[in-house]
């Protein structure tokens, strides 16, 4: 009897453990994952695998997770450089009297490639592979992330303030516009709108925001109910709570990415989830600036899909979306007081799939189906630490850190090969940081 020849293939990764993500909690034991052409083309036990597909490269981790890349779906990758540098303080004295000083005196192209640069890397390092950025110069920031072939959802920001981006808001949307006509087709960068948050966005601003959005068919990126002052100055000037105007203002739907989303009431979770708004979870961030806490088990039950970003490493420190998984996980327990809120699976499904809707991705990431881009992270269980293991996924989300990310690839480019990062200069990367570091921290003692 003929059998059929073997199937030509890219690449064959086998996993002591394939998790998916969809369907919702399912380990697959020794399987495979097969990729051509960027994407994944078949999910199947390893023997089978061998048998069925001959691969141009084999990728065995028999003692390693398989899983999507993570999705980081907020933050502000150029404040990498920016990493420590105004720690414990509250949200608007840290803004008005460090940060927005800071970035005034250095912000420019150079200062934004060299802090996506380091973040590009960093974020490798730890198993993300898709993110949503939220920063001026979208031009240089996308230049950036298409150079390493790292996938990234780019915002078009939009402010009343001037900037070394922009003068007016009018001068905002036309550059903007320009960014999004130059990368409207790119495989790995998408745009979206960026509004920073309302109190910095007029009502016109948001309007003329909704009517492009519905053009271009981009999301929109914004922060919202961050800080109960954030509500209590909406009140004041403009008589009604930040989402209640967001929603009369006709952004408050669908396309709406709405990160922190802290000061919640039982009325505007409901509205979230009958608008079909995407809430962006940021737990080390709101902890750390006592922003609040985000009711997550209450969206979720609300039908609200919900997202996790780390935000900037100015207000995180860090880009760890495994510590973000954890964090959130257990703060969602201690804020609902009930020990099954968010159990890991869901925790996971938040940082991957959750992520790629959020962005209007998720056709094509955010878990490992058939037809999808080849998105994938090896996480290493051989350590002693790691011992013994009975759930995958849990040691995954309360144990795991980014350290066992073992091997990247973003639509079947490898990125990371155990932990060694492909096609970075890791030297010249120091360096810039180095020179940074020295920069600001010069002018650090002016806006004290």
């Amino acid at each position: 009897m003929d059998y059929p020849a073997p199937t030509p293939c890219d690449l064959l990764i086998e996993a002591g453990w394939v998790v998916p993500v969809e369907p919702h909690g399912v380990v697959l034991g020794d399987h495979a994952v097969v990729v051509s052409g960027g994407r994944i083309v078949a999910i199947l036990p390893s023997d089978q695998a061998r048998s069925r597909f001959l691969p141009t490269q084999i990728v065995s981790r028999p003692e390693s997770v398989l899983l999507p890349g993570l999705v980081n779906a907020h933050t502000h990758n150029p404040m990498t450089l920016l990493r420590g540098v105004a720690d414990d303080l509250p949200l608007m004295p840290w803004l008005t009297q460090h940060i927005w000083p800071i970035e005034a005196a250095v912000m420019g192209p150079e200062y934004v490639a060299d802090g996506v640069e380091l973040a590009i890397a960093e974020m490798l390092r730890g198993g993300t592979t898709c993110c949503n950025e939220n920063y001026f110069f979208p031009d240089v920031q996308a230049a950036t992330y298409r150079k390493y072939g790292f996938r990234a959802v780019v915002g078009l920001p939009i402010i009343e303030f001037p900037s070394v981006w922009a003068s007016t808001p009018a001068e905002y949307f036309d550059k903007g516009l320009e960014v999004h006509d130059n990368y409207r087709r790119d495989p790995l960068v998408s745009l979206s709108f960026a509004p920073h948050a309302p109190y910095t966005v007029s009502d016109a601003g948001f309007e003329r925001i909704g009517i492009l959005a519905d053009q271009l068919d981009l999301p929109v990126h914004c922060h919202v109910h961050e800080t109960a002052h954030e509500v209590e100055e909406s009140l004041k000037s403009h008589g009604v709570r930040p989402i209640a105007r967001l929603d009369k203002l006709g952004v408050w739907n669908d396309r709406m990415i709405a990160v922190h989303m802290t000061q919640l009431n039982d009325a505007e979770i409901a509205l979230s989830g009958k608008r079909g708004v995407s809430v962006v979870h940021c737990p080390q961030s709101n902890l750390t600036l006592a922003s609040g806490f985000c009711k997550v088990d209450a969206l979720r039950r609300a039908g609200v899909n919900v997202a996790i970003g780390t935000d900037g490493c100015a207000s995180n420190n860090d880009l760890d979306m495994f510590e973000e998984m954890r964090t959130a996980a257990l703060l969602a327990k201690g804020v609902a007081m009930d020990a099954t809120a968010v159990d890991a699976p869901s925790a996971l499904r938040m940082a991957t799939l959750g992520g790629a809707v959020a962005l209007g991705l998720n056709n094509a990431i955010g878990s490992i189906e058939a037809g999808k881009q080849a998105d994938l992270i090896c996480v290493a269980m051989d350590a002693l630490e790691t011992q013994p293991l009975y759930h995958a996924i849990s040691q995954l989300v309360y144990y795991c850190g980014r350290a066992q990310v073992q091997d990247v690839w973003i639509a079947g480019e490898r990125k990371l090969s155990g932990r060694e990062l492909i096609g970075f200069d890791v030297v010249a990367v120091r360096e810039k940081a180095a020179h940074w570091r020295a920069r600001i921290a010069s002018i650090r003692p002016k806006v004290s």
